[in-house]
Protein backbone atom coordinates (compact mmCIF):
# COMPACT_ATOMS: atom_id res chain seq x y z
CA UNK A 1 0.00 0.00 0.00
CA UNK A 2 1.39 3.40 -1.12
CA UNK A 3 1.99 5.93 2.01
CA UNK A 4 1.73 9.51 2.25
CA UNK A 5 3.28 11.53 5.21
CA UNK A 6 1.52 15.29 5.41
CA UNK A 7 3.04 17.50 7.80
CA UNK A 8 1.74 20.90 9.11
CA UNK A 9 3.89 22.69 10.88
CA UNK A 10 3.20 25.03 13.90
CA UNK A 11 3.80 25.30 17.44
CA UNK A 12 2.08 22.93 20.18
CA UNK A 13 0.26 24.34 23.28
CA UNK A 14 -2.71 26.74 23.42
CA UNK A 15 -0.86 29.74 23.74
CA UNK A 16 0.05 29.05 19.92
CA UNK A 17 -3.67 28.72 19.02
CA UNK A 18 -4.59 30.43 15.76
CA UNK A 19 -1.32 32.02 15.40
CA UNK A 20 0.28 32.82 12.06
CA UNK A 21 2.79 30.27 12.64
CA UNK A 22 0.15 27.85 13.03
CA UNK A 23 -1.37 27.93 9.68
CA UNK A 24 -0.36 24.24 9.12
CA UNK A 25 -1.47 22.88 11.98
CA UNK A 26 -4.97 24.67 10.77
CA UNK A 27 -4.99 22.59 7.62
CA UNK A 28 -4.50 19.35 9.02
CA UNK A 29 -7.50 19.96 11.68
CA UNK A 30 -9.66 21.08 8.97
CA UNK A 31 -8.48 17.65 6.74
CA UNK A 32 -8.75 15.70 9.99
CA UNK A 33 -11.93 16.88 11.08
CA UNK A 34 -13.48 16.41 7.16
CA UNK A 35 -12.08 13.03 7.51
CA UNK A 36 -13.51 12.07 11.02
CA UNK A 37 -10.33 11.42 12.48
CA UNK A 38 -8.54 12.58 15.68
CA UNK A 39 -4.81 13.37 16.39
CA UNK A 40 -3.01 11.10 18.61
CA UNK A 41 -0.27 12.27 20.93
CA UNK A 42 3.07 9.88 19.50
CA UNK A 43 6.74 10.45 19.15
CA UNK A 44 7.66 13.64 17.93
CA UNK A 45 4.34 14.57 17.28
CA UNK A 46 0.66 14.44 16.87
CA UNK A 47 -0.51 12.02 14.59
CA UNK A 48 -3.84 10.93 12.91
CA UNK A 49 -4.15 8.21 10.06
CA UNK A 50 -6.59 7.83 7.50
CA UNK A 51 -6.60 5.98 4.04
CA UNK A 52 -7.89 7.72 0.92
CA UNK A 53 -8.35 5.36 -2.09
CA UNK A 54 -6.27 2.65 -0.84
CA UNK A 55 -3.51 5.23 -0.30
CA UNK A 56 -2.73 5.16 3.82
CA UNK A 57 -2.16 8.62 4.85
CA UNK A 58 0.01 9.90 7.97
CA UNK A 59 -0.74 13.53 9.04
CA UNK A 60 1.82 15.20 11.35
CA UNK A 61 1.75 17.71 13.56
CA UNK A 62 5.69 17.66 15.14
CA UNK A 63 5.58 18.43 18.89
CA UNK A 64 9.50 19.48 18.83
CA UNK A 65 10.07 23.16 18.81
CA UNK A 66 9.54 24.96 14.94
CA UNK A 67 13.22 24.94 14.35
CA UNK A 68 13.71 21.33 15.08
CA UNK A 69 10.82 20.45 13.28
CA UNK A 70 12.91 18.25 11.06
CA UNK A 71 13.48 15.64 13.68
CA UNK A 72 9.95 14.89 13.51
CA UNK A 73 9.55 14.71 9.61
CA UNK A 74 12.79 12.28 9.46
CA UNK A 75 11.46 9.78 12.03
CA UNK A 76 7.97 9.15 10.76
CA UNK A 77 9.36 9.17 6.81
CA UNK A 78 11.65 6.24 8.22
CA UNK A 79 9.48 4.36 10.71
CA UNK A 80 6.79 4.23 8.31
CA UNK A 81 9.04 3.42 5.51
CA UNK A 82 7.38 7.05 3.36
CA UNK A 83 9.22 7.61 0.29
CA UNK A 84 10.24 11.32 -0.08
CA UNK A 85 8.43 11.83 -2.76
CA UNK A 86 5.20 11.73 -0.95
CA UNK A 87 5.92 13.87 1.69
CA UNK A 88 3.62 17.34 1.09
CA UNK A 89 4.61 19.97 4.07
CA UNK A 90 2.32 22.97 5.04
CA UNK A 91 3.87 26.40 6.23
CA UNK A 92 3.16 29.50 6.98
CA UNK A 93 4.75 32.23 4.50
CA UNK A 94 4.85 35.69 4.99
CA UNK A 95 6.16 36.56 1.49
CA UNK A 96 2.36 35.65 0.46
CA UNK A 97 -0.56 37.91 1.20
CA UNK A 98 -2.82 36.40 3.61
CA UNK A 99 -4.91 33.87 1.72
CA UNK A 100 -2.88 33.08 -1.03
CA UNK A 101 -1.09 30.13 -0.95
CA UNK A 102 1.95 28.39 -3.52
CA UNK A 103 2.38 24.57 -3.79
CA UNK A 104 5.81 23.73 -5.07
CA UNK A 105 7.68 19.90 -5.65
CA UNK A 106 11.02 21.34 -3.81
CA UNK A 107 12.96 24.45 -3.59
CA UNK A 108 14.57 26.91 -0.63
CA UNK A 109 13.00 27.05 2.49
CA UNK A 110 12.17 30.71 1.86
CA UNK A 111 13.70 31.84 5.18
CA UNK A 112 10.82 29.77 7.13
CA UNK A 113 13.29 28.05 10.14
CA UNK A 114 11.10 25.03 10.22
CA UNK A 115 11.67 24.39 6.08
CA UNK A 116 14.96 25.10 6.87
CA UNK A 117 15.77 21.90 9.28
CA UNK A 118 13.69 19.69 7.68
CA UNK A 119 15.66 20.87 4.67
CA UNK A 120 19.00 20.22 6.57
CA UNK A 121 18.12 16.75 7.45
CA UNK A 122 16.50 15.77 4.26
CA UNK A 123 17.24 17.92 1.49
CA UNK A 124 15.28 20.32 -0.85
CA UNK A 125 13.24 16.88 -2.83
CA UNK A 126 10.08 17.29 -1.13
CA UNK A 127 6.78 19.01 -1.37
CA UNK A 128 5.78 22.17 0.14
CA UNK A 129 2.52 23.90 0.55
CA UNK A 130 3.19 27.61 1.45
CA UNK A 131 0.04 29.48 3.12
CA UNK A 132 0.54 33.50 2.80
CA UNK A 133 0.04 35.22 6.26
CA UNK A 134 0.90 38.34 4.95
CA UNK A 135 3.65 40.48 6.10
CA UNK A 136 2.19 43.81 7.70
CA UNK A 137 4.29 43.95 10.38
CA UNK A 138 7.22 47.15 11.43
CA UNK A 139 11.12 46.47 10.95
CA UNK A 140 12.40 43.74 13.47
CA UNK A 141 8.78 42.69 14.45
CA UNK A 142 8.79 39.71 12.26
CA UNK A 143 8.37 37.57 15.54
CA UNK A 144 5.61 38.98 17.06
CA UNK A 145 4.11 38.92 13.71
CA UNK A 146 4.28 35.05 13.31
CA UNK A 147 3.24 34.61 16.79
CA UNK A 148 0.01 36.86 16.62
CA UNK A 149 -3.55 35.70 16.63
CA UNK A 150 -5.56 36.13 13.30
CA UNK A 151 -8.34 38.31 13.66
CA UNK A 152 -11.94 37.14 12.85
CA UNK A 153 -11.53 39.51 9.63
CA UNK A 154 -8.45 37.70 8.80
CA UNK A 155 -9.72 33.93 9.38
CA UNK A 156 -12.52 35.08 7.00
CA UNK A 157 -9.75 35.84 4.15
CA UNK A 158 -7.69 32.67 5.15
CA UNK A 159 -10.60 30.01 5.87
CA UNK A 160 -11.21 29.57 1.87
CA UNK A 161 -7.35 28.96 1.03
CA UNK A 162 -7.74 26.30 4.09
CA UNK A 163 -10.07 24.62 3.07
CA UNK A 164 -8.54 24.35 -0.41
CA UNK A 165 -5.35 23.40 1.54
CA UNK A 166 -7.72 20.21 2.44
CA UNK A 167 -8.66 19.61 -1.51
CA UNK A 168 -5.03 20.18 -1.91
CA UNK A 169 -3.65 16.96 0.68
CA UNK A 170 -6.97 14.60 -1.24
CA UNK A 171 -5.32 15.77 -5.07
CA UNK A 172 -1.41 15.56 -4.34
CA UNK A 173 -2.25 11.65 -2.55
CA UNK A 174 -4.65 10.79 -5.63
CA UNK A 175 -3.03 12.60 -8.09
CA UNK A 176 0.51 13.40 -7.79
CA UNK A 177 2.30 16.99 -7.25
CA UNK A 178 2.36 17.28 -10.58
CA UNK A 179 -1.13 17.61 -11.10
CA UNK A 180 -2.08 19.10 -7.84
CA UNK A 181 0.22 22.21 -8.84
CA UNK A 182 -1.53 22.88 -12.03
CA UNK A 183 -4.83 22.63 -11.18
CA UNK A 184 -4.59 24.71 -7.68
CA UNK A 185 -1.72 26.82 -7.90
CA UNK A 186 -3.80 29.47 -10.06
CA UNK A 187 -6.14 29.59 -7.65
CA UNK A 188 -3.77 30.52 -5.14
CA UNK A 189 -2.73 33.68 -6.44
CA UNK A 190 -3.80 36.65 -4.40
Amino acid sequence: MDKYLIVGLGNVGSEYDMTRHNTGFMVLDAFAKASNIVFEDKRYGFVAETTIKGRKVFLLKPSTYMNLSGNAVRYWLNKENIDQQRLLVISDDVALPLGAFRLKANGSNGGHNGLGHIQQLIGQNYARLRMGIGNEYARGQQVDWVLGRYSDEEMKTLQPSIELGVEIINSFVLSGIDITMNQYNKLGKK
